[in-house]
């Protein structure tokens, strides 16, 4: 297998393939989730690097990632806010072409860790998947091996391990040896 590609681990994909029964989308009290704006890269920014444990993110990031359709920003990106309107994370309902076919994509999904815990993750996935069923029917996200609770939230949501990548059986079982699931018991993993 090798040695990981960065220090989140070894990249994977997941695929939910239909949008159909997504559960309502619950914030706790005193949170909820509003658009942004194409202006609001530095704050989205500033919500990715407090979240992220692992890798650097460059100044750069947001337009790398979002520059080439700005326009789409406000319809597919969303703020998650907290009390007193600060900004508690992000998620996007976003879109790619993954293997020649059109898929909507769970894009940059990230609470800041003074308010992780909360069910704040699985509102805003849940959000934003029922924001991806506007558009597409079936869904995609990347994530990295050692992200355990994040991909436990996302097998608990639908999502499957894309089993079609290389290298894929050997990086599920790494997955599996820190992760009981049902999912993964299933695929033998």
């Amino acid at each position: 297998l090798g040695p990981p590609e960065t220090a989140a681990g070894y990249s994977i994909h997941m695929i939910r393939p239909h949008l159909r029964d997504v559960p309502a989308s619950r914030f706790p009290s005193g949170f909820g989730i509003r658009p942004m704006q194409p202006d609001e890269g530095d704050l989205w920014l500033a919500v990715e690097r407090d979240a992220e444990a692992y890798l650097h993110l460059g100044d750069e990031t947001f337009q790398k990632e979002f520059g080439h359709d700005l326009t789409s920003v406000p319809q597919r990106c969303f703020l998650l806010t907290g009390p007193g309107e600060q900004t508690v994370g992000t998620v996007s309902a976003w879109y790619y072409t993954y293997r020649g076919e059109e898929f909507g994509l769970i894009h940059w999904i990230a609470v800041r860790p003074a308010f992780q815990g909360r069910g704040l993750g699985k509102a805003a996935l849940r959000f934003a998947l029922r924001e991806l069923a506007r558009w597409h029917s079936r869904a995609l996200l990347g994530t990295q091996t050692r992200r355990i609770p994040a991909i436990r939230m996302y097998l608990d949501h639908g999502f499957e391990p894309d089993m079609e990548e290389d290298r894929a059986a050997a990086r599920w079982r790494h997955v599996a040896a820190h992760l009981d699931h049902p999912v993964l018991r299933r695929l033998g993993l």
